[in-house]
């Protein structure tokens, strides 16, 4: 199963990104705690959010270091899960 984010920020601009095994390595190392056990257990929003900023940054794209500035700068986050796309 492939996810990916649909970013869309407040400026317009809109960019999607795969949630790779390296993303979910740093989110893990940030959250300390395990990607799956996250999203199934604590279902915060500011883990969407700061996965959004990683792949963002990953990207190559100059953000703001992560925090209420970033969020500011996002209009919504969708998680995608590609193995639903048709």
């Amino acid at each position: 199963m492939a996810t990916r984010l649909k970013i869309t920020k407040v400026n317009g601009d809109v960019s999607e990104h795969e949630i790779s095994p390296k993303i979910k390595y740093t989110f893990e190392q940030y959250a300390k705690v395990g990607f799956h056990k996250a999203f199934r257990e604590r279902e915060l929003e500011s883990d969407i959010y700061w996965l959004a900023w990683e792949c963002l940054r990953s990207s190559g794209t100059t953000v703001e270091r992560f925090g209420l500035s970033f969020i500011e700068t996002l209009s919504e986050v969708e998680v995608i899960d590609s193995d639903t796309l048709v």
